[in-house]
């Protein structure tokens, strides 16, 4: 006769072996669930945006960004691609066009595709923001006097972004270039461009092309003391927002600007 303590042993491990069983399809539901966001397939905003955060190793990164999200385009018409192109036409625009005409290009394929997808999306920031900065950013290179008509339009937008996000990094740094650049007859303001760098800066301190923009204001108000300052910190930062612009742009124009005001007091 099986002893009752074995007896009894023997159901248990029965009962124990039911119950693995039985939780064997809940934990394996359970690891698919945990495991699902990290299968989600990239989509081709992400990807693009992966590629160009590393420009600064390697400029042809944005090349590849914009075929990959062209190509995406004509299959889908999604808003993020939309935005992310606008962006990246951006780049084109500031990194790889090397005369006029292919910087204005750049840019306005950046303005039209963000326009869209402002239409799209009325309320999306980025949409309003890239669609903005390629517009300005086409004017600037046109020539201020000559692009003088997309003035209401670009401060239309910047409106738009600080009533969807006051402290928008972007806009205060597109409004700050807006009253910088502009003669005073048609809104320059030195004073609401200062205003509007230092409230980048607040918002973010280790964005560099805002601390540029803000030295650019002090060497055309005669500040030369202020902008060695704010010029040495850039070359100086060791934790940037944006490595690649960092890297590529602002370094580069920090130096070039330090240099211009070497002999002045």
């Amino acid at each position: 006769m099986t002893p009752q303590g074995v007896t009894i042993d023997g159901r248990r491990r029965r009962a124990l072996e039911c119950a693995r069983m039985r939780a064997r399809p809940l934990l394996a539901a359970a690891l698919v669930l945990i495991a699902a966001p990290s299968l989600r397939a990239e989509t081709p905003a992400e990807a693009a945006r992966a590629l160009v955060a590393r420009y600064h190793e390697d400029a042809t990164t944005i090349d590849r960004a914009r075929t990959l999200l062209e190509g995406a385009l004509e299959k889908e018409r999604q808003v993020d691609t939309m935005i992310a192109l606008s962006y990246v036409n951006f780049l084109v625009g500031d990194v790889r066009a090397t005369t006029s005409d292919e910087k204005l290009a750049a840019y306005d394929r950046g303005r039209e595709i963000g326009k869209r997808a402002v239409e799209l999306a009325p309320k999306s920031h980025d949409a309003h923001l890239w669609f903005a900065i390629n517009t300005a950013r086409w004017g600037q290179t046109k020539g201020i006097l000559r692009s003088l008509f997309l003035v209401p339009t670009v401060k239309e937008e910047i409106a738009t972004l600080l009533d969807l996000n006051p402290k928008s990094l972007r806009a205060h740094i597109l409004a700050g270039n807006v009253f910088l650049e502009l003669p005073g007859f048609v809104g320059g303001d030195r004073a609401k461009a200062e205003e509007h760098f230092k409230k980048a800066l607040e918002v973010d301190p280790h964005f560099t092309a805002a601390r540029v923009d803000l030295a650019r204001l002090y060497i055309a108000s005669g500040r030369n003391a202020d902008a060695r300052r704010e010029l040495q910190r850039v070359i100086n930062e060791t934790a940037p927002t944006f490595v690649a612009d960092c890297t590529v742009k602002d370094i580069p124009r920090a130096k070039e600007l330090l240099a211009s005001i070497k002999d002045k007091s």
